[in-house]
């Protein structure tokens, strides 16, 4: 019963690796979207793209989703991915969002503070960046 009331941390090599992953399988899944181009159509027609090349903001925002997202999910080139996340989902939030983090535009501001955890943590274990580059599993 210690341990739960410690300050120490639990498992946190393999918490850190969950949470990538499962952040990574949700930038997939938004991602992915990508690949629908009805669905990409109806972004790109949002009154928020009628001063910008509205195509090419759509399709490098759903494609920057997708592949920070596989990044993630295997660990592979994290620090990259991390970066990718955070300056594509900041974008969501200040620019084509509100801004307004605290209340309308949440969902996007998290992702983006995922990737600031994953970018100084890196990828811990379950990681391919561990089999290329190294163990791995530095959280100090």
């Amino acid at each position: 019963m210690n341990i739960f009331f410690s300050s120490a941390p639990i498992q946190l090599h393999k918490a850190v690796a969950a949470a990538r992953i499962i952040i990574g399988l949700l930038l997939v899944y938004h991602g992915q979207e990508v690949l629908n181009p009805e669905l990409m159509k109806g972004y790109a027609e949002w009154e928020t793209f009628k001063d910008m090349p509205a195509s090419i903001m759509v399709y490098a925002g759903k494609g920057s989703e997708f592949v920070a997202g596989v990044l993630l999910t295997l660990g592979l080139f994290t620090r990259v991915g991390a970066i990718i996340t955070i300056s594509t989902f900041t974008y969501i939030t200040f620019f084509i969002g509100h801004g307004r983090f605290w209340y309308e535009d949440q969902h996007p501001f998290m992702f983006a503070l995922f990737g600031l955890l994953f970018f100084f943590t890196g990828p811990s274990v379950w990681s391919l960046d561990g089999v290329f580059f190294g163990k791995g599993k530095s959280l100090d």
